[in-house]
């Protein structure tokens, strides 16, 4: 069976998946996996269905995306958002070696490209990523810090706070006494 794979910007959640999954049974086209960023779909999509899976994933805030290196920085992406916000970071991972099995590729080839299309590291974006979980776990407020730190898998919890106030300009509980509830959507960051 024939089936081709297509790279999509700005899937971040299972509602994200929900979405271009039902985008692409209204175009006709039977999704055989839809994972965040990446869909495999049944068949040859050839170029005109292509420009029309564009215009039906932009009207929905979705980009689908042509160009391989783009591609694979949306893979990075996906890989991150996902060991972050729904694998809660649970394993004490080696980011780089993750990434690297993950996309099958060598880490600095892939740190590199990176860099060159987003404008920061790998690891930033995933400090980031984890800032925003963190931000999230304390809106919700079901959770201490010293709790959110082992769950997000920091060393301890004035690590967390370090890395939260570098990244926020405030310390966790200045955050969550000024009740912010702006928390980013994840495909701004």
């Amino acid at each position: 069976m024939e089936k081709t794979t297509l790279y999509i910007k700005n899937m971040v959640c299972d509602r994200c998946k929900a979405a271009v999954a039902c985008a692409f049974k209204d175009l006709g086209l039977t999704p055989l996996y839809v994972s965040l960023g990446v869909v495999e779909v049944k068949g040859v999509v050839d170029v005109d269905k292509r420009a029309e899976i564009g215009n039906s994933l932009a009207r929905l805030g979705f980009e689908l995306l042509e160009d391989r290196r783009r591609q694979t920085v949306e893979r990075i992406k996906s890989e991150i958002i996902e060991l972050v916000h729904y694998k809660d970071n649970k394993s004490a991972v080696n980011l780089s070696a993750y990434i690297s099995v993950r996309l099958g590729a060598e880490y600095s080839a892939l740190s590199k490209m990176f860099s060159e299309i987003t404008g920061m590291t790998i690891e930033r974006y995933f400090i980031l990523q984890k800032i925003e979980r963190v931000k999230e776990l304390l809106f919700y407020d079901e959770m201490s810090l010293s709790e959110i730190a082992v769950k997000m898998n920091y060393s301890s919890t004035a690590y967390l706070s370090t890395q939260f106030k570098n990244v926020t300009g405030m310390t966790p509980s200045q955050f969550k006494s000024q009740h912010k509830k702006e928390l980013k959507q994840l495909d701004k960051i």
